[in-house]
């Protein structure tokens, strides 16, 4: 199975790029290469600049893809190995996400005057956080991947509650995120997707802080 991700991963990652050579010749010579709020293109490139784009995109995705699936070795965290096919599957989900707004902005760019809509953007978001919630629980002590706070760093405890309840939290409000920018005007999308992102952040910080304070407490009566 992980070696299959593997071949898919970089399958993936090329993906966009041989899109791009197929739709090449249609593209015109200025393609919309930033958009507002409303998905509106507000600026524009030569195809050269465009390439370089998605260039730089292409080893974005391979950096992170690279990175996430051999940052075990240099781990020093005793877990490290243990965290090797959790974050290979993590990154091949980024990697997927990736490729997707690819896609998106080579499709936009291919049909000139395209409006680019944002909310499937900020959903494709929402869906790859409720992913990344699913593997959340499972990964160990590391100093690269979840809540990489003192607390939960020096406490193994800590850890597994706080990426316990930060995994269920992330899932759950990944598909509340996207089911939103499915349906709410287009204006509210950001709105919405910040409203939910805080406490997604947030709430398992201030979880954690309050076990370690609390384990704290309990030592401190110990001795």
């Amino acid at each position: 199975m992980d070696k299959f991700l593997k071949r898919m991963a970089w399958l993936i990652i090329i993906a966009p790029n041989v899109y791009l050579a197929i739709v090449w010749n249609k593209m015109p010579q200025r393609i919309a290469t930033h958009f507002d709020i409303n998905g509106n293109a507000n600026k524009y490139g030569t195809k050269n600049e465009f390439l370089l784009f998605m260039g730089i995109m292409i080893l974005v995705s391979s950096g992170l893809y690279l990175l996430l699936t051999n940052v075990y070795r240099i781990d020093p965290k005793k877990y490290a190995a243990d965290n090797k096919y959790r974050l290979q599957r993590l990154a091949f989900a980024v990697v997927v996400f990736m490729a997707v707004v690819s896609f998106m902005v080579i499709y936009a760019g291919v049909n000139g005057e395209v409006h680019l809509n944002i909310r499937y953007v900020f959903a494709a978001m929402g869906l790859f956080w409720a992913i990344v919630g699913n593997y959340m629980h499972n990964i160990k002590p590391n100093y690269f991947a979840g809540f990489r706070l003192p607390w939960t760093l020096e406490n193994e405890e800590n850890w597994r509650k706080t990426h316990l309840l930060a995994g269920k939290l992330w899932f759950v409000c990944g598909l509340l995120i996207t089911i939103i920018c499915l349906i709410v005007p287009i204006k509210f999308v950001v709105i919405c997707w910040l409203i939910i992102l805080l406490p997604m952040l947030l709430i398992p910080t201030i979880y954690s802080y309050v076990l370690y304070k609390k384990q704290k407490t309990i030592n401190a009566v110990n001795r």
